[in-house]
């Protein structure tokens, strides 16, 4: 097991008090006494609700900065891709990108819970002091992720043919959505690795190791994005073989990180342990709500897409470019609410559920500011921004006719992105659930319907804002309940 007192006394003498744990979680100085060790243990280990609420500030300002940069080069890879395309292949090559990306949305954001519902669990087990937990954790996320992108990949084909026999658009759009999903799918086991081994590290708040994991994958990226699309002209096949490629230099590096911070000394892995009925059985709880919540969330966006082809190849193009601006600032709205699940899952972990008010409302301010500066810069300076993303004339003009719609859909959203990584920190995944599929029926739906009758694609912004302010409204009425005071530390 961890090291203890009696432990350390097989320690040679020249190396106790010297010894420190690779995760920093507690480090033992100058061999001190028993009793001063211990108290040393219990103040570097103390919870972020014990200290004041600037000392929460800074710690949620530490996690968030390296959040939203790791995040940030998600989306920027994505427009580089749609900027490479936009100049060097057609308007069919970035409809096609667009029309296949909901099928991968379907398949990568559904299994979302290998990320979420590991950080959330992986932060409670932290604040709970379950090291062992830790590690188990690692094993049963990591294992799942490998046997589902294992058995994605050996159904590709059938996959393939069920999801392009469901989406419209035209037939040039569909060749390039093909060509890009045949190449981007083999990619699949290592994406999803991917999402248990950072879900673990921003668990343990390492986010600095994970914005280096995703930037050194998408600098991998971008390089292979210029050479299949500029140099070799392989259009939206050369960008799913782009990204697919650069999800195996990201597990390779995610593995090398999670190796780094194991610590030395750690519990001897037992399988009957791993394969816990009750660890197992919270985890497919958790993760089920999870993956109703992502399934209704993606739906939604795939009916926005699948509708926006049904009005012709420019609308697709159009939306999938302002979808590209959505997806920019939700990945950097999402780097605060990846800190908000770490912080608010080592809270309540620790029995602290007093400060969650706290850590909320810094959150929501950080998310509104940004995304009210996003919204701002793409209304006010169309012309250069979205020129950088594309040099077709009249597809330029139908976007910026449509780029109004960005600002309510971009301030709302943020709220709605920080309320998710609250209640995934939490592992309140029934809320999220609940939340997302009555915002899909009610809020989203009926306006969808009503666009697609009246062959209007403002009907169709007006369903996706909505959507962001059901969603929102929806997940704040559940807030003050998490806010009750606990009567002690949630056993991990």
């Amino acid at each position: 097991m961890w090291p203890t007192s009696a432990g350390r006394h097989n320690v040679p003498t020249e190396l106790r008090g010297r010894e420190r744990q690779l995760d920093g979680e507690w480090a033992v100085v100058n061999g001190g006494t028993e009793a001063q060790t211990m108290a040393k243990r219990q103040t570097m280990t103390a919870s972020p609700a014990s200290i004041p609420p600037t000392a929460l500030r800074r710690r949620f300002v530490a996690l968030a900065i390296p959040n939203v940069f790791a995040n940030l080069t998600v989306p920027l890879t994505g427009l580089i891709d749609t900027a490479l395309l936009g100049h060097w292949g057609t308007v069919a090559d970035i409809a096609g990108v667009g029309l296949a990306s909901v099928i991968f949305d379907y398949l990568y954001w559904s299994m979302g819970f290998l990320r979420m519902g590991t950080t959330g669990l992986t932060a409670r087990a932290e604040g709970a002091g379950d090291r062992s937990e830790v590690l188990y954790l690692l094993v049963r996320a990591g294992g799942l992720a490998a046997a589902i992108g294992l058995a994605v990949l050996l159904a590709r084909s059938l996959i393939a043919e069920v999801a392009f026999g469901l989406l419209h658009g035209e037939a040039d759009a569909h060749a390039s959505a093909r060509a890009y999903f045949d190449a981007r799918i083999w990619g699949a086991p290592a994406t999803l690795m991917n999402f248990a081994l950072i879900g673990w590290l921003l668990g343990r708040q390492r986010s600095g190791l994970v914005l280096a994991i995703t930037a050194i994958g998408n600098i991998v990226n971008v390089a292979l994005d210029y050479l299949f699309i500029v140099r070799w002209g392989w259009g939206s096949a050369g960008a799913g073989w782009a990204t697919a490629l650069s999800q195996v230099a990201m597990l390779a590096n995610a593995a090398a990180m999670v190796a780094f911070v194991m610590p030395q000394s750690r519990p001897q892995m037992s399988l009957a342990q791993v394969l816990q009925w009750d660890r197992l059985r919270e985890l497919a709880i958790l993760s089920g709500d999870i993956l109703v919540r992502t399934l209704a969330l993606v739906t939604g966006f795939a009916l926005f897409i699948d509708a926006s082809a049904a009005l012709g190849t420019r609308t697709l193009a159009s939306n999938a470019v302002l979808l590209h601006v959505v997806t920019l600032s939700a990945h950097f709205v999402d780097g605060y609410a990846y800190a908000v699940e770490s912080l608010a899952g080592l809270l309540r972990g620790s029995g602290q559920s007093g400060r969650l008010r706290s850590l909320l409302f810094i959150a929501m301010v950080a998310g509104l500011v940004t995304s009210s500066a996003f919204a701002v810069a793409f209304t006010a300076a169309p012309q250069p921004l979205f020129g950088l993303l594309t040099d077709h004339a009249d597809l330029l003009s139908h976007i910026i006719s449509d780029r109004v719609w960005l600002v309510p859909t971009l301030i709302v959203g943020s709220l709605a992105y920080i309320l998710d990584g609250y209640f995934i920190g939490l592992t309140i995944g029934r809320v999220l659930s609940v939340a997302m599929m009555v915002s899909l029926a009610i809020g989203f739906i009926p306006w969808l319907v009503w666009s697609r009758v009246a062959d209007s694609g403002q009907l169709l912004w007006l369903a996706m804002v909505s959507f962001m302010v059901l969603r929102t409204a929806t997940l704040a009425i559940c807030v003050p309940r998490t806010w009750r005071p606990e009567h002690g530390p949630v056993q991990a």
